[in-house]
């Protein structure tokens, strides 16, 4: 059984509903099908039922009878309407404006995670980052005791000895582009906490750079120290070191030599990566060289589970992500 096999058997044990907001799109109609077929998810379309239908009946797509809810003819919309207000009236939103918003596929879905008529919500597929995670922290907001949200990959590679059996969490690799030592410390303990709830052992994180206890001297290299130092503080109990460099990190002959004594180095599998360049470019390079399968944007840090999708993404990637986020939705 394949990591991600192993998620949706997971997910079944407790199952969730997850939002699709963008119905349109023929990726979105065969994961939904796939995801039927699986049965480790119940989903809600967003939309028209009519053209939605009749765009999965042209592409040979069986959605058998899943659920299609139209923000236009819903009965849950002047309740959404509402809540989104008193949400957002301080902010300078208008009853009118709030009654715009909600006919949005995107916003009409997040009210129904917020209002508990739905367990979480996958978006990207059609859309910017932006206009998945904008919704999600004007209604959701932040987790309790969450300064941050952060962005991660999900990695796993085939035929690797490092990490978990190859599998990773790269972070953020999608969304902050350059974090103080503040912001890298939140991200460090989020991130260890989504190995664990997702993989389910114990998160062993490396503080990334291009040095390794003291080998070069910056102000690149001191955020990261910084960051490592506030992360023991936060979380005292956590497996965390740093500066590392990557070979490092994960390669258990080279950790014992470059970092003598270290709980982690040479067998990391949570990296934080400096800032959005290198984490990007790290997943991408591990996707394409490696061949490995890369889940994400993940999100960390939004009260309830929101996943942001690539827009290069496939219809086996959506599966792959909705399987996630039921399963973050159990917690």
């Amino acid at each position: 059984m394949n990591f991600i096999d192993s998620i949706k058997e997971r997910a079944k044990k407790n199952i969730k509903t997850i939002v699709l907001p963008e119905s349109e799109d023929i990726r979105i109609l065969q994961a939904t099908e796939k995801i039927l077929q699986e049965n480790f998810a119940n989903v809600i379309l967003i939309g028209d039922e009519e053209t939605i239908k009749k765009k999965a009946k042209e592409n040979n797509i069986n959605i058998y009878d899943v659920q299609i809810i139209n923000p236009h003819t819903s009965e849950k919309y002047e309740k959404y309407v509402n809540t989104f207000y008193e949400l957002r009236q301080k902010k300078g939103i208008s009853i009118e404006q709030a009654r715009e918003a909600i006919l949005n596929n995107v916003y009409f879905g997040m009210m129904m995670v917020k209002c508990g008529d739905a367990d979480g919500l996958v978006s990207g597929a059609a859309h910017s980052t932006a206009d998945t995670l904008r919704p999600a922290l004007q209604i959701l907001k932040t987790s309790e005791g969450t300064k941050l949200v952060s962005a991660f990959f999900l990695m796993v590679v085939p035929n690797c000895e490092y990490g978990e059996n190859g599998t990773f969490i790269f972070s953020d690799a999608g969304l902050n582009s350059n974090p103080t030592s503040e912001e890298l410390s939140e991200i460090a303990i989020s991130s260890a906490n989504s190995f664990e709830q997702l993989v389910g052992k114990k998160a062993k994180v490396a503080m990334l750079s291009y040095s390794t206890y003291g080998s070069a001297k910056s102000e690149l290299v001191d955020k990261v120290v910084n960051a490592t130092n506030l992360v023991k503080e936060k979380a005292p109990k956590l497996l965390v070191d740093g500066e590392l460099q990557l070979d490092a990190a994960i390669v258990k002959e080279i950790g014992e030599k470059k970092a003598p004594g270290s709980n982690v180095a040479g067998h990391a599998n949570t990296l934080i990566f400096p800032d959005l360049n290198a984490g990007n470019i790290g997943y991408k390079l591990v996707q394409r060289l490696a061949k490995a399968e890369a889940y994400g944007p993940l999100c960390q840090g939004i009260s309830k589970p929101v996943n942001d999708l690539s827009r290069g993404c496939s219809s086996n990637d959506i599966v792959g992500v909705v399987a996630i986020t039921a399963l973050q939705a159990q917690s």
